[in-house]
């Protein structure tokens, strides 16, 4: 109950500007609970009258009972706009909320976990935690709407009433147990939603990879695994609804002939009548769906609350940690860089050890070396997608996790070698970064990274949607899309990594031009392994197994550095011989 009451108070929160809908939805669910209570009394009555042959009191409770029903639907129709509206708005709120938090894990934590357990825990539990005040009130309300029968029953004969509470009390126990059970395969089987879900979603995605592999029916088998044994964990937490709601029904029905017995023992006793035997035995029957509004109540309040739980493992940051940023802003900064003795790891595998290097503002730097020498984790640090194990970041002399976020991300933008580019237009793509963008910037921003003779080539132009993942453009042209993002958010600093390797050698001379024409009014930080791009940078650092091996322009490492030197020779004759 404790848990209960705690997981409440979190879902109040998401019921934002809908509290005065909830209140009156509780009102008129305790209205209905009273009609519940009022109803069977009367319609007792009716059959008193009408075996006693007294019609004129019946047709005077005939129609009270109908002024009554007629009250009841004008409630139920209002209890039911109420509870739509409080529904819809709170789903909004909670997946609004927890789209937010997801938003801000840390990158470790999103490599950590497929996607799948946050796309469930985004649309199936804040669905089921948004129905708690519709579940609760309707569950409460028919309980208490079927005490009323209850009661009747007392004021006819305290022996059955007495046989109708043991039989509630046997039944109470035999779903309290099915609740629990219920609840542990609840749990097992939600973790495998989670599985099926993220490895769907990756066939989805990589549903050309897989036609190019050849590798369907690989793939095939091993999502059918999946999906079998999920099924085998639905149909496990299935078979102990069917097995305890066999042994429930069987139950009433034993219990059933036993109150029929029970009857007629009170009928010879002279301590019932026929009439009100037959209201008693009639109404019996409906007390037993206090058992199913019990079993109901609890099947929410244990979903309820794992679904909360799971919920929190998000918002609270216990399972899934957070980003952290600092309370300093800086709203421009001039670009000024230092790595101070950087360590970073990814798991047990050490990129980076001890690094250290200074790049003055308004610079062009470039970095080069093997696969896996940790240029592109350079980048990822200097944005904070990951942080680092020891050592420190400066911006303009002021330590990384002393800013803000505001401060990091409106300043710095990475243009990596596989952009994500959304499901919209071209023109929505553009305009995430920018939402009062004009058609004049746009169209600049896009001439200077060489996509606008393309786009308007296009049926629809700037207004043509490009598919999930940016489908229908070519490599280049997703990073050239990527790249026109970049320069609308005019951030003092840019990150390229490998932003032109996807580009033909025209194309990647355009782009070079477009990154020459920046030079000395941004910091520009660009990784490459193609070493002709970048030549012409202020310093190249050369990079080995997380540390600078050598550092200078491009005609001192040609001197100074027999690796750096090694890469262009054989760049050269790759060249040569194509």
């Amino acid at each position: 109950m404790k848990e209960l009451f705690k997981n409440l108070k979190f879902a109040w929160r998401y019921v934002k500007g809908q509290k005065t809908k909830l209140i009156l939805f509780a009102i008129t669910n305790v209205i209905m609970a009273v009609i519940g209570v009022v109803l069977p009394v009367l319609s007792a009555k009716m059959v008193v009258n009408l075996t006693s042959n007294e019609l004129s009191q019946l047709i005077y409770i005939s129609i009270v009972i109908f002024i009554i029903e007629m009250i009841h639907n004008i409630i139920k129709f209002s209890n039911d706009y109420f509870i739509q509206v409080i529904y819809r708005e709170t789903f909004t709120n909670t997946q609004k909320a927890l789209g937010t938090e997801i938003l801000k894990l840390q990158n470790k934590t999103l490599d950590k976990n497929s996607s799948g357990v946050f796309i469930q825990r985004l649309i199936s539990d804040t669905g089921r935690l948004s129905s708690i005040f519709n579940n609760l009130t309707l569950n409460l309300s028919n309980i208490i709407s079927n005490i009323g029968i209850l009661v009747a029953v007392l004021i006819i004969n305290v022996w059955a009433f007495l046989f109708l509470i043991f039989m509630l009390f046997v039944l109470i126990i035999v779903r309290i147990k099915e609740s629990r059970v219920y609840n542990e395969k609840d749990k097992e089987f939600r973790k495998e939603e989670e599985k099926v879900s993220g490895f769907t979603g990756e066939v989805v995605r990589g549903a050309r990879d897989i036609k190019m592999l050849n590798a369907e029916n690989s793939f095939l088998r091993v999502m059918n695994e999946k999906i079998i044994m999920l099924n085998q964990k639905r149909y496990k937490m299935m078979r102990v609804i069917r097995n305890y709601d066999l042994l429930g029904r069987s139950l009433i029905d034993f219990m059933d002939l036993v109150f029929i017995i029970l009857l007629v023992y009170l009928l010879v006793q002279k301590n019932l009548t026929i009439p009100l035997a037959l209201v008693i035995y009639n109404y019996s029957g409906e007390t037993t769906s206090i058992i199913f509004s019990l079993d109901n109540l609890f099947r929410v309040v244990k979903d309820f609350n794992l679904s909360a739980k799971r919920i929190f493992d998000i918002t609270l940051d216990k399972e899934f940690p957070k980003e952290s940023f600092g309370n300093k802003h800086l709203s421009k900064i001039d670009g000024n860089f230092e790595f101070k003795d950087v360590n970073f790891s990814y798991g047990d595998n050490k990129v980076l050890d001890n690094l250290s290097f200074k790049i003055d503002a308004n610079s062009t730097v470039a970095f080069v070396g093997k696969s896996g020498a940790g240029k592109s984790t350079i980048f990822s640090l200097i944005d904070k997608m990951y942080e680092v194990d020891s050592g420190e970041i400066l911006i303009d002399g002021v330590n990384i996790n002393e800013l803000d976020k505001d401060s990091i991300r409106n300043n710095i933008t990475v243009i990596n070698q596989n952009p994500y580019i959304f499901n919209l237009s071209i023109k929505d793509n553009l305009k995430l970064v920018k939402e009062n963008l004009t058609d004049e910037e746009m169209i600049s921003a896009c001439k200077m990274a060489c996509l606008d003779d393309f786009i308007n080539t296009l049926p629809n132009k700037y207004n043509t949607v490009v598919g999930e993942g940016g489908i229908t453009l070519s490599g280049g042209q997703k990073q050239r899309l990527a790249i026109a993002r970049a320069l609308i958010q005019k951030t003092e600093i840019i990150l390229f990594d490998e932003a032109t390797s996807a580009l033909d050698n025209e194309t990647q001379k355009e782009i070079q031009e477009a990154i020459h024409n920046m030079q000395g009014e941004y910091t520009i930080l660009i990784i490459a392994h193609r070493l002709s791009t970048i030549i012409d940078s202020d310093r190249i650092l050369f990079l080995n197994d997380g540390h600078i091996e050598a550092e200078g322009t491009h005609e001192e490492l040609l001197e100074n550095c027999p690796n750096y030197k090694h890469l262009y020779e054989t760049e050269l004759k790759t060249n040569t011989n194509e």
